[in-house]
């Protein structure tokens, strides 16, 4: 469906702002066809952000030499394919994740995104580059867009004072004997994960520095399990330490498949917007579901937030699936589990996911 319409209308002096979480477009002659169902829809949002899991980079040729030696089958993108974003209207990308490499290939990203009008953040030239806000105005507001990676590669990909990389927060992980395990050898363990404190403060400055200068801030974080619905410790560690600091929204990318949703004082984290378009062919056939999400932005303040479910069809385009049909009204149920206890509530009304925040208030 090329348009959508929303129940939400967006009133004078105010704009919608839509996030997308992992998006890739590799191989396609007209590189604007990935979003060729939806493309009303995107066009519709005056501000159109989503996570970029394609570096924009001549893909190796060469068997001997692939694009990333240690991922299986792993090709970037042709900087031609940023055509397809600025068709769709994308107005800012977030590039931190463990495909942003090597350094090189960053860089090139950040040229070509730069080349199509396409503010980024989560990379660049240095450690400061990557870590400064993506800065995009509509309608006299400021919406600043931060992003961070914490599943990379520790050797090479990190973006330093003298090198180009990816901004990371790094996480912690420890394996602990599961409580049956004296009973029962070979029970599982439990799984404990944490934020580095060093890099999670790092963050904290990055947000409040961010809400200085914008009235709206947006933080993307690739982080998860590949393909594990459920979220894990650090994640909501990072999420809510974002929050605390003045970020307006968060959400995640990387585990390509959804995950639950929390409003923390009055804010919201979505933990993963699953995928979006994704051409590169080990997720052919797999994790074909995500969210398009549309908040209300108006009087410097998020004060409405919604969202409809996507998949990507038989021809792997990505197309919106009506909550009130039988098809999305199980996917809104698996998204409601996975959200319990976890704050706000989601009401289905009139072909949107309407998502209401607790204390009712606007996100500022």
């Amino acid at each position: 469906m090329s348009n959508w319409i929303w129940s939400q209308p967006v009133g004078e002096g105010a704009f919608s702002l839509g996030l997308v979480g992992d998006t890739n477009v590799q191989n396609r002659r007209d590189p604007a066809s990935a979003f060729g169902n939806v493309m009303g829809a995107l066009r519709d949002i005056d501000v159109m952000i989503g996570h970029l899991e394609c570096p924009l980079c001549t893909p190796s040729d060469d068997p001997l030499a692939p694009d990333i030696s240690f991922k299986d089958r792993w090709r970037h993108s042709d900087p031609a394919m940023v055509d397809g974003f600025a068709a769709a209207g994308f107005k800012a990308m977030t590039i931190a994740s463990n495909v942003a490499y090597p350094p090189s290939a960053v860089v090139e990203t950040v040229r070509h995104l730069d080349g199509a009008g396409i503010a980024h953040a989560g990379g660049g030239r240095d450690i400061a580059e990557a870590r400064a806000p993506a800065i995009v105005e509509h309608v006299g507001m400021r919406i600043a867009l931060l992003s961070y990676t914490s599943v990379f590669w520790p050797i090479e990909q990190p973006a330093t004072e003298r090198s180009a990389g990816v901004a990371t927060i790094k996480a912690h992980t420890a394996y602990q004997p599961g409580r049956r395990v004296l009973e029962m050898p070979g029970a599982p363990p439990d799984i404990q994960t944490w934020a580095d404190r060093d890099e999670l403060d790092a963050m904290v400055d990055d947000v409040r520095r961010a809400r200085r200068k914008a009235d709206i801030v947006i933080v993307g974080c690739h982080w998860g399990v590949s393909s594990q619905e459920e979220h894990v410790a650090y994640q909501r560690e990072i999420g809510q330490a974002a929050i605390d600091a003045g970020a307006s929204l968060v959400f995640g990318a990387h585990p390509h498949r959804i995950s639950g949703i929390e409003v923390y004082k009055g804010a919201p984290i979505f933990y993963s917007l699953g995928n979006f378009a994704f051409d590169w062919e080990k997720m052919a056939g797999r994790n074909l579901d995500g969210l398009l999400v549309r908040c209300i932005v108006a009087g410097g303040a998020i004060t409405g937030i919604g969202f409809v479910p996507v998949r990507r069809d038989a021809d792997n385009n990505i197309a919106i699936v009506d909550p009130g049909s039988a098809e999305g009204a199980g996917m809104v149920a698996r998204i409601a589990e996975l959200s319990a206890g976890l704050g706000g509530r989601f009401e289905t009304r009139d072909g949107e996911v309407v998502l209401h925040l607790d204390d009712k208030a606007a996100v500022a």
